[in-house]
Formats: structure tokens, C-alpha cells, sequence
């Protein structure tokens, strides 16, 4: 009796070891997945949807587009400098930067010890020049009567060229210093070389001027004519062509277009935003200043269908833009679209996602209105 309650712990022992062995391993698995199929996200159903009119989408045909940021330059052809090859200290300035200046109006007057110089030479080759002229004179005098031999009548006249000569250097000198030979002041006047608008001043009263050493103290720039430089993507630069014309707007004036030629197309590209620099060339209508951004538009050799539809069946919503399309019975569906740009007559160019003669909701923000209800 003993030996069997000592034996029976044993035997439960053995029994629950043998009655694991045997579990069901799928009772151990997890419980399947279930999938649940969710709605069209983009499909809404309505209880009234004759009150949302629809509109056909209608049709344009119209050139690929390339829209592009610039700014205005100046033509660096008609930047003239203005230069004082004399050097010394301003003591008058009658121009300022931005001021419009014709040619030969009087920009600065400079004080210069190398005005004064070249008087002095000037005026000592006259004096030779006299001197020379009056021995010539006299050695011809003394040649006729024998006196001399024609040796020294030919140094005479040797003499009386160089004289010559001299004066006419010196003469020169000071015409290219500014100065007037036959006014003689140690005083230079800069005029201005030719019309336009002084786009850059380097000078201020009472500075100092090196002649060529120093900068330009003005730059006048010629705005007739001015270039718009634009930069272009890398892989855009296929759409643009040497010597087409482009659409350009400027942000100040946005109701106005003008035209402007392709004159250059850069054969470097800008290392870090990958663009190319365009260069237009067009008149100044007047009313282009230096530095004011535009908006060049480009346009391609063949034409797009396009779809057009009311500007008021797009809806800007998340940063996309939508139109609400007839499903089946009672249901729209919101499709996505690419606005274009806008049309006369309230109308609003689609350039992906509607096609011509599909028909859309006309009032995209009521039925977005309901549907958020």
C-alpha cells in the first residue's frame, strides 16, 4: 500500500509529460489576419446630385510652355566708363549716381600737377620751335650768300623739324590729360563721353584720382537696349534655341508682354543649382529699370490638346489641385488634376487629368462643402 501512494506522484508526473507531448500545434499559432476592404477614398455619394451642375470640359490648343525667373541687366556693351587719365584731387562733382547725362555734360573737374607739367612742356616746345624756325631762317639767308655749306643749312633744318615734332606731342598731351592747349589752367573737366545713365560712381569731392591706376570714377550705361539674364534648368535646356523669341513679364507691370530674343545660351552650367544662364536682348520700353525680376516664358515648336474647364470646378485642397468627376448613380469621384494657367472668361486651363469633353462638377468647393458634412 505504501509502495503505490510512492508510485503514484511518479505515474502523474509521466502522465503530464505524455499529455504535452501530444498538444495540437495550430492551437498554439496566432488567430489568422482578417482583411477588411476599405471604400474609394476619392469616391463620395450624395443623396441630391442634380443640385452640383456639371460643365463640359472644353478644348485649346496651345504650345508647351517653359516659365523661367529673371532679372533686368545692362547691356555690358553700352556700359561706357568714364575715365580721367590726369591724376590728382576732385574738387567738383556736377553728377550723381542715377542721374541721365547727355554727351559732353560736365561730370567732375580734377585739380592736377600733371595738367600743370604738361604745360610747361608744351610751352618750352613752342619756344624751341620759335628759336628753330629763326635759325632755319637765318641759315638760309647765310647758305645763299655762301656763307655756310649745306651741311649745316640741313641741321638747321633738322633742328626746326624736331621743334615741330615737339610741339606737336606735347600738344597731344594735354588733349588726352582733358586740357585745353590754348587755355592753360591746371584744372581737367570730365565730361561725359556719351548719353545714357551713370549705372556706377567710384569718386566723391575732394578724393584723389590715379588716371588709370584708380576705378572709373562713373560708368554710363546705354538702357535702350537691355538683356534679361534668366537661369534655366539642365534639363530643360532642350526647349530653348538661339535666336527665338521669348514672352517676358515683369513683376512691377504684370498686365504687360513684351518680346525678347534669345541672344546667348551660357556653355557653362552653375556647379551647385545645375542651370544655365539665357541671355535676352530686347529694347527698353521705358519703363525697365536694372535689376527688377521678370517672368520669361518660353514657348515650344509644336502645340498640346489641352482641356479647359471653369475656374471654379478646381479645387486647391493639400497642396494639389482636384475636380469632381460623375461616378455611377449618386457619386462623384475627386480626381486630381495639373492646373494650368488662367483663361478669359473665368476659364482655367487642365493640363493633366481631364480630357476635353469630359464632363466635371462646376462648383468644386460646394460639393467639397457637403462632403465634409
Amino acid at each position: 500500500m505504501k509502495l503505490a501512494l510512492l508510485l503514484l506522484p511518479l505515474v502523474l508526473v509521466l502522465a503530464g509529460c505524455n499529455a504535452q507531448g501530444k498538444l495540437d500545434p495550430k492551437a498554439e499559432a496566432p488567430p489568422p489576419a482578417q482583411v477588411e476592404h476599405v471604400h474609394n477614398a476619392g469616391l463620395f455619394t450624395v443623396d441630391n446630385p442634380e443640385q452640383y451642375p456639371l460643365a463640359t470640359a472644353g478644348k485649346r490648343e496651345a504650345a508647351p510652355e517653359l516659365n523661367v525667373t529673371g532679372v533686368v541687366s545692362a547691356d555690358v556693351s553700352r556700359n561706357i566708363p568714364v575715365i580721367s587719365i590726369a591724376a590728382g584731387r576732385v574738387i567738383e562733382i556736377h553728377a550723381r549716381l542715377g542721374d541721365t547725362v547727355t554727351k559732353g555734360q560736365l561730370l567732375l573737374k580734377v585739380q592736377s600737377a600733371d595738367i600743370s607739367g604738361a604745360y610747361s612742356d608744351y610751352e618750352q616746345a613752342q619756344a624751341d620751335e620759335t628759336l628753330a624756325r629763326a635759325q632755319l631762317e637765318r641759315s638760309k639767308l647765310l647758305y645763299d650768300k655762301g656763307a655756310i655749306a649745306q651741311k649745316d643749312l640741313e641741321v638747321a633744318q633738322d633742328t626746326a623739324t624736331k621743334a615741330q615734332v615737339m610741339v606737336k606731342t606735347t600738344q597731344e598731351h594735354l588733349k588726352v590729360l582733358g586740357a585745353d592747349p590754348d587755355h592753360p589752367s591746371p584744372i581737367v573737366e570730365v565730361r561725359a563721353p556719351v548719353s545714357g545713365v551713370i549705372t556706377d560712381q567710384q569718386v566723391t569731392a575732394a578724393a584723389g584720382v590715379q588716371g588709370l591706376a584708380s576705378p572709373n570714377p562713373f560708368t554710363i550705361s546705354d538702357l535702350t537696349t537691355v538683356w534679361i539674364l534668366c537661369d534655366v534648368y539642365e534639363n530643360d535646356l532642350a526647349r530653348v534655341h538661339l535666336g527665338e523669341f521669348a514672352d517676358v513679364h515683369l513683376n512691377a507691370y504684370p498686365n504687360q508682354s513684351f518680346k525678347g530674343r534669345i541672344g546667348n545660351i551660357s556653355p557653362i552650367l552653375d556647379p551647385n543649382l545645375r542651370t544655365a544662364k539665357i541671355r535676352l536682348e530686347m529694347r527698353n520700353p521705358g519703363n525697365m529699370r536694372l535689376g527688377m525680376f521678370v517672368t520669361a516664358t518660353f514657348q515650344g515648336p509644336q502645340k498640346e490638346v489641352r482641356a479647359t474647364v471653369p475656374a471654379t470646378a478646381v479645387l486647391h485642397l493639400h497642396d494639389r489641385d482636384w475636380v469632381y468627376v460623375p461616378a455611377e448613380s449618386k457619386q462623384f469621384r475627386r480626381v486630381e488634376v495639373t492646373g494650368g494657367k488662367m483663361l478669359p472668361g473665368n476659364l482655367q486651363e487642365i493640363l493633366t487629368g481631364v480630357q476635353p469633353g469630359q464632363q466635371v462638377v462646376t462648383n468644386a468647393l460646394r460639393l467639397q462643402a457637403t462632403v465634409e458634412q
